[in-house]
């Protein structure tokens, strides 16, 4: 994996150096948010994924959060910061970031959530490469609605729309813009069993696929999100 750490703190640097080198991941450390950007902007497909630190010289972590977005939809980042308030996560999700870890943490769950978020990105490519090939075995089971039909990736209900395929999501036949890869796995995990109640550590097992450390307000934080993008997808009927 190549990495791209974000962090001015010497001793996190120091400390998370080691367990990524444990793994042979090529990292590339950046303590300058200018820096990190114009790196980036060299070579955005790169990197695997981004570890971004929210107090930093130059560019604040937020901003430089949109800006790597802006650049690229799919490259990972999770937010590492001393700030823990709801809305300090909400609004580093509605930057861009996928998942949001908190100081102090620790480097073993840390570590997992990177190679979980790893893992659902590669899964999300290798769906889509494989969107056109016909699935063998299909019954007339497997495309009750609302699930997701074997053939096309594709759960419809009558006011909602998921495609796998090309990962976007429709309520009332509207697109719900700018979903980040967590936010979608969320509403596929939610809209594939409609009837169910999920718990938080649930949700955080099924979506962030791991066993979850941190903090059970991200599954909160998420969902809070959607919510005005939903809102947008309805007023512009």
């Amino acid at each position: 994996m190549k990495l791209m750490m974000i962090e001015d703190n010497d001793s996190v640097i120091k400390m998370m150096k080691m367990f990524f080198e444990k793994e042979q991941w090529d990292v590339t450390v950046v303590k300058d948010g200018k820096e990190a950007l114009e790196l980036f902007e060299k070579s955005p497909d790169a990197w695997d994924m981004i570890t971004l630190d929210l107090n930093l010289p130059s560019m604040d972590g937020m901003q430089l959060s949109g800006k790597i977005r802006a650049i690229s939809d799919t490259v990972p980042i999770i937010m590492l910061t001393a700030r823990d308030s709801e809305s300090d996560q909400i609004l580093g999700l509605e930057m861009g970031a996928d998942d949001y870890v908190t100081k102090p943490f620790s480097p073993i769950a840390l570590m997992a959530r990177i190679k979980a978020l790893d893992r659902r990105v590669k899964v999300g490519q290798k769906e889509r490469q494989e969107k056109a090939e016909p699935v063998k075995g299909t019954t007339a089971e497997s495309l009750e609605a609302p699930k997701e039909e074997a053939t096309d990736g594709v759960i419809t209900t009558d006011h909602f729309k998921l495609d796998n395929n090309t990962r976007e999501a429709y309520l009332n036949g509207q697109l719900i813009d700018d979903l980040t890869p967590k936010e979608f796995e969320l509403l596929r995990t939610l809209a594939h069993k409609p009837k169910q109640v999920f718990s938080r550590e649930q949700l955080l097992q099924l979506v962030w696929d791991f066993e979850y450390y941190g903090d059970e307000r991200t599954v909160d934080a998420h969902i809070k999100k959607t919510s005005p993008k939903k809102s947008n997808a309805l007023a512009h009927r």
